[in-house]
């Protein structure tokens, strides 16, 4: 325990947090009073197991998450782990990520070098990667996610707004940067790279006409996106394949990728940036949306890499931005969505306590630990740490936007009033209204 409580004492100053080893040993750390957060209340942990203390101690991020999936440590009511998280991170941050981060010099060089070697994402492995994030059941995503599917940050212009809405004015504010009109849509073809379970490919085309095909390389989401299509009776104009973007042919007049470069792999920008440059029309639009550091290059998480998205990384703006360059692109708008996403990721913690009894049936506890401590580590990177969203908008012709950003705040009005958010179906009071 001596290593977990010399780290505790160095960050936690404020609040109480009080650990209960295994051996039945208390340990008290903070001075009391408000954490941000509105953290007020004493805080308990259980270690239950005598490994516990020191797993979480060697590698605090990895080491927790463990402890916590394995069942090694609890958390007492009626407070939770998204409480824990929120109320370390909130005074961890004067710091920064070096108190969870591996605790030795050593470690960390090893961790960096794994996460480099573990961003090479080939065809072969881009593949099993994807289908080991997105081929798990759909039911599992249908409990957490919004109705559209959309597993990306919503746009939350009013903290108040539902999920729903939050990710259809997400779509709303995607559409108006890639400058298609209603008169122009019926006569364009877009690319959606990584198009995820279709919501945003469908999208353009209800809002403008648009021809669009949507790629990505988990089967289940292709399939699910294919069955949409033809439900909205849109088959012969929204189309989905099952492929690698680095296999796509032909001329696009736009190119979306939305939470797609997460997942290329900072080997393979270069690769990226040519192969659309070849694909994009020479006075078309490209808009990417990804998660982003808003400081400088850093590496994934142990946690991260081995749990949820293995060769996935968050790339810094500048990763992006001098690798873009190289290939003809020109970046014409950038926008920081700051706080955007925890919010998101908030309700996502919410909507998957909310049906944990189905979850845990569904796989098992250790699972359904795993996916709270997931969601709740990446709610406070973008609440407590440097992560934000960055949109940006890439042409290789100048000509090919109007002058000023007008055009997309009004097309982005005029979007916000087309179309109603709907319902969240598993809404107990939606339900409930509808019995």
């Amino acid at each position: 325990m001596w290593l977990l409580d010399k780290l505790l004492k160095r960050v936690i100053k404020n609040g109480k947090l009080v650990i209960t080893d295994h051996d039945g040993k208390v340990y008290e750390y903070g001075a009391g009073g408000e954490v941000e957060g509105g953290y007020s209340e004493p805080m308990h942990v259980r270690l239950t197991n005598p490994k516990a203390a020191m797993h979480i101690a060697r590698y605090p991020q990895l080491g927790t998450a463990e402890a916590f999936m394995w069942g090694w440590m609890d958390i007492v009511e009626p407070h939770d782990l998204r409480d824990l998280i929120l109320f370390f991170t909130a005074q961890s941050k004067a710091i920064g990520d070096a108190a969870i981060q591996p605790q030795s010099k050593a470690k960390w060089l090893t961790q960096k070098a794994i996460a480099k070697a573990d961003s090479i994402n080939l065809p072969g492995k881009a593949r099993k990667n994807a289908e080991h994030t997105y081929n798990l059941t759909r039911r599992l995503y249908e409990l957490f996610l919004d109705e559209d599917r959309q597993y990306t940050m919503g746009y939350h212009r009013s903290l108040d707004v539902s999920l729903e809405q939050a990710q259809l004015d997400k779509k709303a504010h995607l559409a108006a940067k890639l400058n298609i009109t209603a008169e122009n849509g019926p006569n364009m073809r877009v690319l959606d790279i990584g198009c995820g379970w279709g919501g945003f490919a469908l999208y353009l085309n209800r809002m403008y006409g648009c021809e669009v095909l949507g790629v990505a390389l988990a089967p289940d989401q292709i399939a699910f996106c294919k069955e949409r299509a033809a439900e909205a009776g849109v088959s012969d104009k929204v189309k989905f394949a099952l492929m690698d973007y680095r296999e796509v042919r032909g001329e696009f007049d736009r190119i979306s990728s939305i939470g797609l470069l997460e997942h290329v792999g900072t080997p393979h920008y270069p690769q990226f940036y040519e192969h659309t440059a070849k694909l994009l029309k020479p006075k078309g639009v490209m808009l990417s949306h990804a998660c982003g550091r808003a400081g400088p290059p850093g590496f994934t998480d142990a946690f991260t890499r081995k749990y949820i998205f293995p060769g996935g990384y968050i790339p810094a703006l500048s990763e992006l931005i001098t690798q873009s360059e190289q290939f003809g692109w020109q970046v014409m708008d950038v926008e920081a969505m700051r706080f955007h996403y925890c919010h998101t990721l908030e309700e996502w913690y919410n909507r998957t306590v909310m049906h944990k009894d189905e979850l845990v049936e569904m796989y098992d506890e250790q699972f359904y630990r795993m996916w709270l401590f997931y969601l709740a580590g990446a709610e406070q990177a973008f609440r407590n740490g440097g992560l934000v969203n960055h949109q940006i908008v890439y042409v290789k012709d100048r000509t090919a936007l109007p002058m000023t950003r007008d055009f997309m705040y009004e097309e982005e009005r005029r979007l916000f009033a087309m179309e109603e958010a709907p319902k969240w179906h598993l809404d107990p009071a939606f339900k409930e209204a509808a019995e």
